[in-house]
């Protein structure tokens, strides 16, 4: 393998001058820019990227803390983060909270102890002190779907409110009035949010949200059809069972299946977090969809514009509703 010292040699220049050619540095004249390239490409010499960061203090390295890797959600988004900040010349080194904030902060430790040049986040809870620990040591940092208050870094997410709303009026539409919900974890931002969006549509069309018809799940797929399970023992139960998240929803279809009940036409279904699948379940599933590739590739834009020193704003994109007829919309309806 090629040394950097092969390289001057190969193109009758200093160590010295090699490394500004490859640190960018402006005083490097243009012809010898060109012959120092040149020799690196012909002799396939790769720079140590340690010793380099220990010149520069930065590796090109981008930290990502996931909440769970198994859904599909945050699947998409890792991957949508991977080819962004690979496309702006970073890499991505990530870790798996699975929704426990102690394997979260191992994580967090873990990628600040290999010297990434920036953290992107989405928080199990709001209680982590490492989180604001450090923000206040000055980690470049960006939450990305959730975010943790008090905690003064940028957040990227998503607003979900507004297709709640539509999924709400949806419903009304073709004739619910009782509406349930498998709630997401209180602990999280998300799991707040969209109980109070569900809350508040339900109110703005007169509809009531009985103690009995609100569950607590965890954004797994066991925790919903535990959920589910208690609404259909409810002495009247649900017209409609709304998933905060899609693997709750693939629990909650397990549960009525097994009940020999069958979606819609004994309860409808319907679930936040659209997943490429949901199209192919029967029926195929009416879900609130993110705008999850932008999602990821903005919160990469927004922490490279930290590491590098720019100002970095706080992105809010839309959520959509995508009708299919897991809720009893008419045969051959379309999203």
């Amino acid at each position: 393998m090629a040394s950097i010292k092969d390289v001057a040699q190969h193109a009758g220049v200093s160590v010295a001058t090699v490394s500004r050619v490859l640190n960018d540095h402006p005083s490097v004249r243009a012809d010898t820019r060109d012959r120092v390239l040149s020799a690196v490409a012909e002799l396939g010499y790769r720079p140590n990227a340690v010793a380099r960061s220990l010149r520069t203090d930065q590796t090109r390295t981008l930290g990502l803390v996931i909440s769970d890797v198994l859904n599909p959600f945050f699947t998409e988004l890792a991957r949508s983060v991977e080819d962004e900040a690979r496309a702006l010349g970073y890499s991505v080194v990530i870790g798996n909270a699975d929704e426990r904030p102690d394997l979260q902060d191992h994580h967090v430790r873990s990628l600040m102890d290999r010297r990434i040049d920036g953290l992107l986040v989405s928080p199990t809870d709001g209680g982590s002190p490492l989180m604001l620990d450090a923000a206040r040591a000055g980690i470049p940092m960006v939450f990305v779907d959730r975010w943790i208050g008090g905690v003064d870094v940028p957040v990227v997410r998503t607003d979900g409110r507004g297709a709640v709303r539509d999924l709400v009026a949806h419903l009304h539409a073709l004739g619910h009035r009782r509406l349930a919900i498998i709630a997401g974890p209180a602990a999280t931002t998300t799991g707040r949010e969209r109980v109070q969006a569900f809350r508040s549509a339900l109110a703005e069309f007169g509809l009531a949200l009985p103690a009995d018809h609100i569950g607590q799940g965890d954004f797994q797929a066991d925790s919903g059809r535990r959920v589910t399970a208690r609404f259909l023992d409810l002495p009247e139960p649900p017209d409609v069972i709304f998933a905060a998240d899609n693997l709750m929803a693939l629990g909650a279809m397990d549960e009525i299946r097994a009940r020999g009940l069958r979606v819609p036409d004994d309860v409808a279904l319907a679930a936040f977090d659209d997943i490429p699948w949901f199209v192919h379940t029967d029926p195929p599933i009416t879900a609130i969809a993110q705008p999850t590739g932008e999602l990821g590739r903005a919160a990469v834009r927004a922490l490279i514009d930290r590491v590098e020193g720019r100002t970095a704003e706080s992105v809010i994109l839309s959520a959509r509703l995508v009708t299919r007829r897991s809720c009893g919309e008419p045969e051959g309806s379309k999203p």
